[in-house]
Order: structure tokens, then sequence, then C-alpha cells
């Protein structure tokens, strides 16, 4: 696992709307990949290269535990990446357009 990653891409997953909600499940603890692909409707490999960045950088755990795998999110970590990221505000104002111009 390297501490070297793409903070923008980082922030990228966390706003996509199926990852955002994987995500989301995985805040009240570890959850299985099938647990995570029915919620989201997408399949488990799906789900699995959805998160196999952060994965690899060590924002999500995975393990496997009778041939499933499991997966649990390192919250502090994703956490770290939204109260350090100089593009956050950035983000929340092109938000902020974008719903301007939605209503």
């Amino acid at each position: 696992m390297s501490d070297t990653f793409d903070r923008e891409k980082i922030i990228e997953f966390m706003f996509d709307p199926t990852t955002s909600s994987i995500l989301a499940e995985l805040e009240d603890g570890e959850k299985e990949c099938s647990f995570l692909a029915e919620q989201s409707s997408v399949s488990e490999f799906e789900v699995l290269e959805r998160l196999s960045y952060l994965i690899e950088h060590g924002f999500i755990s995975k393990h496997s535990d009778d041939g499933k795998h499991v997966l649990t999110a390192n919250s502090e970590k994703l956490a770290s990446i939204m109260e350090n990221s100089d593009n956050f505000d950035a983000a929340i104002s092109g938000l902020e357009k974008m719903d301007s111009y939605l209503n």
C-alpha cells in the first residue's frame, strides 16, 4: 500500500452517486460485498472495481471471510481527505453552481 495517491481522484470517487452510497453503507461498519452490491444495484465485481483505488490506498480494507469479500472503511482517513483538501471549497462551489442551474 502506498501513501502517495491522487487527492482529486479520491474526492471524485466520494462524490460519485453510486460510490458515495457504498461508502455511506460502510460508515456503520464492515459489510459483505454482496450486501453492498444489492444496496447499490450493481454487481459485486462493479463494487470492487469502483472501490479498487480506495482499497489500493488504504481508504477501504478488504478481506475474505468464508469465500466472501468483506469491506471496511477507514473513516478517519476518508475524513482527512475532506478536511485537508484545498479542492473541497472548489468542489462545493461547483456543486452549488450546478444546483442553481438545475433549479
